[in-house]
């Protein structure tokens, strides 16, 4: 049986018979579930090591840029002579050619490439060349190369300019336009008459000249794994942007929303459900100018200045005009759900009095959240940084391509058909598995930090309101503070237990989404109605075990801070009290956590459509720090925003959720008449009137 909770928590008698204010009594109060902060130890370690391997292995660059036929990356600072050379060009045209036959087994990534500062273009009225590396007897420095526009044909030997001739280099022909693609010079299966004419007068092998010299380098281009890359580079590219928007302006907003709630309390459910179609409606429409359904605003692939009959696609393109298809979608459901609510939003200002009532009171808690939000910043700091080098981890290594593609070594000054093959990234499945271990880790982190402000913010109102709702002005963070104390000292392997399940459950679900997708591609989804019927509904009682763990582990934590009990018996007790009041407090914790709900994806709606406008600028629309698609970042931004608000909006939500069970526990502990509950409450919680339309709602 649960005992008073009264005697738990609140004020005990002094030496002389007067009650001290803000003193708990620690009875039964001992650390729990010691277990498993000794696992989330261990697994912080095993997670810097992990980060560790990641920082040693992994080059951002990658992310970004190719490989040249040495293996380095182009654009590399440590790369002699490569800092500025970013652009990825392949030098013989017959190698891309082939990589585009079906039947042939030569690949992209074994034609030669080279690092260049701009993608070469065919000369008006002779023939151009672009050349290997000077070294060897070709005495230019790299500066000097770069000036020649990578030609010093001139300077070639009978021999060398044999084997240019025959497409085995030093030099090699500029025949087809090419524009930089994402970073990667791109033909355009449009030769130069005039360069072609003067390659055969000078006898050179035939060269192709089928289109799929294009479509060869565009299906690289455009590849899954190339597609990620991109992805994850826009991510770091878009630094400023996570800080302004997905840190710092989520902050202001939420803080600004919670001093909402404490003045203006009645019109902030109106405002809420107002300011959240405007804002679904404003992101909406940024996808669909990013997508190029409205305006001429869409993204381009190609970077810098180019011929603007030249039309190339790509998968981001497809991926925006995807998301805005599903973001139409949420906008409609959105719209009418918050409709069908109006009739509800009264029963949310009455419940929404109560944490304001307490924010009054403890002004502390407006301010607490600053403490978990700096931790969480610091942490994403690292945790960014680090998964950045992982996803770029890997091992460059020569491909074993056993073809007989021979080129001019210029060192050892002959033609060498031993080495001729391209330079790969090498991933080892233990990589994959450090990138989900990491992403694993990053999630627990989130929702352990979560969880620790919900505690303290739990314990802190809790102390009010066994209390009475009288607090010390002269120590106003005392409830705060004392919270902390209670759960450093005592309570942290239980947060840590309810952070790992929640994690636990997402995780699957996350995994069995990617099966889901992988059979809906490989077209192996069930045909008949029964097992389409079994399909979806496995989809939607995942999605409600989700909701409901995350729901039990709220009210769990709120009775860790009372109790000081274990994570398992305390949300025993919990969903005990819950059950047993269901009536009393279920519209009013629904209705109250779907205005909170709507509260959050306002902040993190706005920081989405701050995160579009800033990657509008020119700063991210061209040259080297051009994205190739706002749709990451903008997400990254929505999913900290949302972070963010769930921290601080947690001091209402937590609020409301403690007083009621406070409430109802004791109700029950004195024959339905609370004891505990301050004044200041009492005028909301037990006016006959009020009362009827928190439990009963509008006939």
């Amino acid at each position: 049986m649960r005992g008073p909770l009264g005697a738990v928590i609140g004020r005990y008698p002094s030496s002389d018979g007067s009650e001290q204010l803000g003193s708990i009594i620690r009875h039964n109060r001992k650390c729990r579930d010691l277990v498993f902060l000794v696992i989330f130890i261990a697994f912080w370690v095993a997670m810097i090591v992990n980060s560790s391997f990641g920082f040693n292995q992994g080059n951002p660059l990658r992310l970004t840029y190719g490989l040249d036929y040495k293996g380095n990356v182009c654009g590399d600072k440590h790369a002699k002579g490569l800092r500025q050379l970013e652009l990825k060009y392949w030098l013989n045209p017959n190698q891309v050619y082939l990589s585009g036959l079906k039947d042939n087994q030569f690949k992209l990534a074994n034609a030669r490439s080279i690092c260049l500062l701009d993608c070469p273009t065919p000369s008006e009225d002779s023939l151009s060349w672009v050349c290997d590396y000077p070294e060897g007897d070709i005495r230019l420095s790299m500066d000097d190369w770069i000036d020649r526009n990578y030609d010093y044909y001139e300077f070639l030997t009978p021999e060398m300019r044999n084997t240019s001739l025959q497409l085995q280099g030093p030099c090699y022909p500029v025949i087809f336009p090419s524009v930089n693609v994402y970073w990667s010079c791109q033909f355009i299966a449009r030769p130069s008459n005039v360069s072609l004419r003067h390659w055969q007068q000078m006898g050179g092998v035939n060269i192709n000249e089928d289109i799929i010299i294009d479509k060869s380098i565009h299906r690289s281009i455009n590849s899954r794994s190339s597609v990620l890359k991109r992805y994850m580079a826009d991510i770091g590219k878009a630094w400023p942007v996570l800080i302004v928007c997905g840190g710092i302006l989520p902050l202001f907003l939420s803080v600004i929303w919670l001093l909402l709630i404490r003045h203006f309390v009645a019109a902030m459910p109106w405002i809420t459900v107002g300011l959240f179609n405007i804002l679904i409606i404003a992101v909406t429409m940024f996808y669909y100018l990013k997508a190029g359904w409205i305006g001429n605003d869409a993204i381009s692939p190609i970077i810098g200045e180019h011929d603007p009959y030249i039309h190339i696609s790509g998968r981001e393109l497809t991926h925006l005009r995807a998301a805005a298809v599903f973001m139409t979608f949420i906008t409609v459901v959105a719209v009418l759900t918050s409709i069908a609510i109006v009739r509800r939003i009264l029963m949310a200002t009455s419940v929404l009095k109560v944490a304001a009532k307490v924010i009054g009171e403890a002004q502390a808690l407006i301010i607490f959240p600053v403490l978990p939000y700096t931790i969480l910043a610091i942490f994403y700091m690292f945790w960014f940084s680090a998964a950045f080098h992982l996803f770029s981890s890997g091992q460059v290594v020569q491909n074993d391509c056993n073809l007989n593609c021979c080129v001019y070594d210029l060192l050892s000054k002959r033609v060498n058909c031993d080495h001729c093959c391209g330079y790969s990234i090498h991933y080892t499945p233990h990589i994959g598995v450090a990138i989900l271990f990491h992403l694993f880790g990053g999630y627990w982190a989130t929702q352990f930090f979560i969880a620790c402000s919900s505690t303290v913010i739990a314990g802190s109102v809790a102390s009010y309101y066994w209390a009475r709702g009288e607090t010390s002005p002269e120590i106003p963070f005392l409830p705060v503070f004392s919270s902390m104390k209670r759960l450093v000292r005592y309570n942290l392997g239980s947060v840590a237990l309810g952070s790992l399940i929640v994690s636990f459950v997402e995780s699957i679900r996350f995994m069995l989404e990617s099966i889901r997708r992988r059979l809906k591609v490989s077209g192996t989804t069930p045909d008949n109605w029964f097992g389409k019927a079994v399909y979806h509904t496995s989809r939607f009682s995942l999605r409600c075990i989700e909701w409901t763990i995350k729901s039990a582990n709220r009210n769990a934590y709120i009775m860790i801070a009372i109790t000081g009990k274990s994570f398992c018996k305390a949300s025993a007790i919990a969903t005990d009290l819950i059950i047993s009041n269901i009536l009393r407090i279920g519209r009013v914790n629904v209705i109250g956590d779907v205005i909170l709900f709507l509260g959050k994806l306002c902040v993190s709606l706005s920081t989405a459509l701050f995160a579009f406008l800033m990657l509008d600028t020119h700063r991210y629309r061209s040259a080297h720090n051009k994205i190739s698609s706002p749709l990451f970042p903008v997400l990254v931004c929505w999913g900290l925003g949302y972070v963010v608000a769930t921290l601080f909006f947690a001091v209402v939500e937590m609020s409301i959720d403690t007083i009621i069970l406070s409430f109802c526990q004791d109700s029950e502990e004195h024959q339905g008449t609370a004891q505990y509950a301050p004044p200041l409450l009492i005028e909301t919680l037990n006016d006959q009137n009020e009362m009827q339309r928190l439990t009963q709602g509008p006939q």
